[in-house]
């Protein structure tokens, strides 16, 4: 029987209106946490700021919360992951509505955070608190609320520090969904098992500098560049493997800095990512293109060098079998939205690439489609239905 537990359910669309009304552009937190904390305590969660900071880096605040049995009982730990943090609207005067209005129109609650992810964090709640007000706090384990304020930023003072902590004070998670806005078209259409891995690389390319009305005299090493990218993009890297789409290079910007006709500039700076799948680690692969770049750079000859002046990996691939998580949650979707999800390894990246390493982890929430838009949005019907999945998931993975 529920206990003295606060029975009070909390509305998914005014806590998602609320949430979006907090300006929380990342690292900013601008109150979204701290009401989100406000809702949370009411319903019997235990509630713990974890904010850290790092040289050269933003504050950031992130939000722990957890109910049920003590941190080292034996019960499951059920976690819902997060980010409540959000990215800059871009051009105001492009928004219909206001970005951080929360208005609703046309069956849809538009701000910026609807979609990614404030509506999924809102879902997290109304589920827990409709859990709970059935079930009381003697559910046979543990929930948790995961939220960070970094994700949409560098990803350096949230989630993985959070993780971080918790493991070494001997606290383990037994399960994990994060709620990115993974569904495609459709509410429901597509979860996530996993992401591909992402790197970015600054190259560094010298040549000789020297007036443009004598080419003897100089090694252009615009030119040069220009077929270095060519040795890189001509061919794939790999055809994709069996859960993965094929690894993707980009270059992302070249830069000269030459405002002179009539001078061949000594350096050009440039940069590439590539998203890749489980044929490769970060460092097999950087091998694999150095041995590219290198054999490109030698046939053209000449005195131009290459360097590599840095190499960022912001995370690895990572992939979650088909198994009891992943038939849980795509049950419940098929139980309560009547939709047969795709399980999907597309996309970016997300804060499920750290969560990977400690516990089975999948992806679920709303449409994705205008996140990281103007006018982002989500149906009001879905946040609804969100919440009675997540809700659903509980109750199968607590069953008496």
């Amino acid at each position: 029987m529920p206990d003295t537990l606060s029975t009070a359910v909390t509305d998914v669309v005014e806590l998602t209106r609320t949430l979006v009304r907090c300006e929380s552009v990342t690292p900013k937190e601008a109150g979204a946490l701290q009401h989100l904390e406000r809702t949370l305590k009411p319903l019997g969660f235990s509630c713990e700021r974890m904010d850290f900071t790092q040289a050269g880096t933003d504050d950031v605040a992130n939000l722990y919360a957890r109910i049920g049995q003590d941190k080292f009982g034996n019960g499951r730990h059920f976690c819902f992951a997060g980010h409540s943090d959000v990215v800059p609207v871009g051009d105001l005067s492009s928004w219909t509505i206001g970005p951080f209005s929360a208005e609703l129109s046309g069956g849809y609650l538009f701000g910026r955070g609807a979609a990614d992810m404030k509506g999924a964090i809102a879902a997290f709640t109304e589920a827990c608190a409709r859990f709970l007000a059935r079930r009381g706090r003697d559910f046979g384990g543990s929930i948790s609320l995961l939220i960070t304020g970094d994700e949409e930023g560098p990803a350096v003072n949230g989630t993985v520090k959070m993780l971080k902590k918790l493991a070494e004070r001997g606290e383990t998670i037994d399960a994990c969904v994060v709620g990115e806005p993974t569904s495609s078209k459709r509410f429901g259409d597509m979860m996530k098992i996993g992401r591909r891995g992402s790197m970015t690389v600054d190259l560094v390319v010298r040549g000789i500098q020297g007036h443009v009305g004598y080419p003897e005299r100089l090694d252009n090493p615009i030119h040069r560049l220009s077929a270095l990218i060519e040795a890189l993009v001509r061919e794939p890297i790999d055809q994709g493997s069996t859960h993965f789409q094929p690894t993707s290079l980009q270059f992302t910007t070249i830069d000269v800095g030459n405002k002179a006709t009539n001078i061949a500039p000594g350096t050009v700076k440039a940069r590439f990512n590539t998203r890749f799948n489980d044929l490769w680690t970060s460092k097999t692969l950087l091998a694999h293109l150095k041995e590219r770049i290198e054999r490109a750079s030698a046939a053209l000859g000449g005195n131009g060098t290459i360097e590599f002046a840095s190499v960022e990996v912001s995370g690895e691939s990572f992939y979650t079998a088909p198994g009891p998580l992943v038939e849980l949650v795509a049950g419940a979707i098929r139980d309560v939205a009547g939709v047969e999800c795709e399980l999907s390894t597309t996309g970016g990246t997300s804060d499920a690439r750290f969560i990977s390493r400690y516990c089975p982890v999948l992806e679920f929430g709303l449409v994705g489609e205008t996140m990281h838009k103007v006018d982002e949005k989500s149906a009001i019907e879905d946040l609804k239905t969100l919440s009675r999945v997540y809700e659903t998931v509980l109750d199968r993975y607590f069953a008496a």
